[in-house]
């Protein structure tokens, strides 16, 4: 599992993810901070990266776009610091792996994660 993480999140995600054996990414060591989201996901989907974001427009782009790929993890919460919900991030991780390795839409609150197989349908 490679994750890329959104210039919303903080760069101490690296870390955080690594502790855990995930690959991950902040944008602003890929892209330029102020790309488009359309650009962020074009290179999660080249490289195989998941998108792990608090902008709940990636969600509306998947939707609109009808792609299968890249899965999306959507964080809800106020507090998006790593020490605040790295627990339920990765929790939330383990419980979807399969689903975001093969196309998904993640989306993660201090109460639940639910998750949505891609493409997304409309109707």
């Amino acid at each position: 599992m490679k994750i890329l993480i959104d210039m919303n999140l903080s760069p101490d995600w690296v870390k955080v993810f690594e502790k855990y054996d995930i690959e991950a990414v902040h944008w602003s060591n890929v892209g330029e901070p102020r790309d488009k989201d359309t650009v962020i996901m074009d290179w999660a989907r080249a490289n195989r990266y998941i998108v792990f974001t608090h902008d709940l427009d990636f969600g509306s782009l998947l939707a609109a776009t009808g792609v299968e790929t890249p899965s999306v993890i959507q964080v809800r919460t106020q507090d998006i610091l790593p020490t605040s919900i790295e627990n339920i991030i990765i929790s939330a991780l383990r419980q979807f792996e399969f689903e975001l390795d093969n196309g998904a839409l993640v989306t993660v609150d201090q109460a639940q994660s639910r998750v949505r197989i891609l493409p997304i349908r409309r109707g």
